[in-house]
């Protein structure tokens, strides 16, 4: 890890594949990560852990199961949500979209429990950026 700035776009500009974070710097335990992501994800939950998401551009949308039943949020550029350690979510952005993700460091990108991973996702604890 480098103690240089990094400049996101740049970041973003560095790969391709969807579904499949960077890991842009590190804070105390934590893992900042960007991903392209556009498609569906799959179901699932990390049961230790929070998920926190911000939308650097395009839209995403998160399906839930939560305690009140199954609902999506719809996140446009800009806005943050956090998806509470255990709930199972779906990811998915129609037309595609930038993210900047924090989660500790080593959480796999399909949490805990999940569905079947599709070979469009990417199941990893995130990759070290190349620039």
């Amino acid at each position: 890890m480098s103690n240089d700035p990094v400049a996101l776009a740049q970041a973003l500009a560095s790969f391709d594949a969807l579904w499949s974070p960077r890991i842009v710097t590190r804070v105390n335990d934590y893992d900042v990560r960007v991903a392209k992501v556009e498609g569906e994800h799959l179901w699932h939950a990390h049961d230790d852990t929070d998920e926190f998401f911000l939308v650097l551009s395009g839209e995403l949308h998160i399906s839930l199961r939560d305690p009140a039943g199954e609902r999506t949020v719809h996140l446009p550029q800009g806005s943050v949500f956090t998806v509470p350690r255990g709930t199972e979510h779906k990811p998915h952005s129609p037309t595609g979209a930038a993210l900047l993700l924090f989660e500790p460091t080593g959480t796999p990108t399909v949490g805990t429990r999940h569905a079947p991973v599709p070979p469009h996702v990417d199941a990893t604890t995130g990759h070290t950026l190349n620039l």
